[in-house]
């Protein structure tokens, strides 16, 4: 009950210092993208510039909000399937591929898209990536599902051009089979210039957890949330907000019909965890998202089943959409896009 009213004093403080000349209007309108394939990860770089990535090998950039994309398939990579993408500035970005073995690759261009440098290929056969985060353009993470009772999370320093392992033994021991879920690149997200978070799941061992860093991977905590685990359960996205406002989202990845709760939220950056219900569309949460510089924290979820916000941390939802969506990002409170299916592509709008 306790974090429960902190969570309300907080949302309190920031709905005094809401700026009258940001009002909700949330709208939301479709955009081309010029290919069918499913799209999954997605990285705004600023209002007009945002990169995408799918299966097929594909990934996309558009640098006018999304009146035009651009999209193409990275050469010899077109059986890879591309679930995270982080974008740099308009000619940077970094694509993760997952997969068993050598499915899960790391590439890097630094022209827009034009050449792309193959930076990492996995070398164990049973890691499997599933997401990666940067803090800056030099310093990024990425995060395997654990295999032999270990996690496997590596790191660079210099812009990809090295990836290095985080020691095991610095890393809590992981349960039978724990991992993540690639279903939208955002089981890993970082804060500040030093702070990551890795939600976790598809173990029955426990409930769903979180593994943080506040040194980038030198030292690290894990804390149990009220996610449940299991085989297909656990969380899906990890989302944060300036405020040390910190939310978890997922469930059962496979049950498209269910309605029990699936998002927890911490409001002391990750520790502690209270349950906070379930969006306003039935089944898993695949990616999630704050919404930065919005008047009060807005939370976006998105599933198979469409996509959600809420402006009171989970009490109350509006729906936007009940088509597929597998991810969503915003780069201010007018310019947000979520993804999924058949190419699809939502510019979202939520204050004017």
């Amino acid at each position: 009950m306790r974090s429960r009213v902190l969570f309300l004093s907080l949302l309190l403080v920031a709905a005094a210092g809401r700026s009258t000349a940001q009002q909700l209007a949330p709208t939301i309108s479709d955009q081309e993208s010029g290919s069918d394939v499913l799209w999954i990860g997605i990285s705004p770089v600023s209002d007009t510039v945002v990169w995408i990535s799918g299966t097929g090998g594909a990934f996309g950039r558009t640098l006018d909000g999304g009146v035009t994309w651009t999209t193409a398939v990275v050469p010899g990579a077109d059986s890879l399937q591309f679930r995270d993408v982080h974008g740099v500035d308009a000619e940077t970005a970094y694509l993760l591929s997952i997969g068993s073995g050598e499915d899960s690759q790391i590439y890097k261009t630094v022209d827009g898209g034009q050449q792309w440098e193959l930076q990492f290929t996995n070398q164990e056969l049973e890691g499997f990536f599933d997401c990666m985060g940067f803090w800056d353009p030099l310093n990024g993470m990425a995060f395997s599902d654990s295999f032999d009772g270990l996690f496997y999370i590596i790191t660079t320093q210099d812009g990809g051009a090295s990836w290095e392992r985080v020691p095991p033994d610095l890393l809590p021991a992981a349960r039978a089979g724990e991992g993540s879920f690639a279903a939208s690149g955002h089981c890993l997200t970082v804060g500040g210039d030093s702070t990551v978070w890795i939600g976790t799941g598809a173990s029955e061992d426990g409930p769903a957890r979180v593994l943080r860093s506040t040194d980038r991977g030198q030292t690290w905590t894990y804390h149990d949330t009220p996610i449940p685990g299991g085989v297909v359960s656990g969380i899906t996205s990890v989302a944060v907000t300036s405020l040390g406002l910190v939310a978890v989202l997922g469930g059962d990845v496979t049950d498209m019909e269910s309605l029990a709760d699936n998002i927890a939220l911490s409001n002391d950056g990750g520790v502690t965890w209270v349950l906070a219900g379930r969006p306003g569309f039935p089944g898993p949460v695949y990616g999630a998202a704050y919404v930065p510089g919005a008047p009060v924290p807005t939370l976006v979820a998105t599933g198979p089943r469409g996509i959600s916000f809420t402006e009171d941390q989970g009490r109350s939802w509006t729906t936007l959409s009940t088509e597929n969506h597998w991810s969503v990002a915003f780069a201010s409170p007018k310019s947000g896009w979520a993804i999924g299916t058949e190419g699809r592509i939502t510019k979202i709008s939520l204050y004017r």
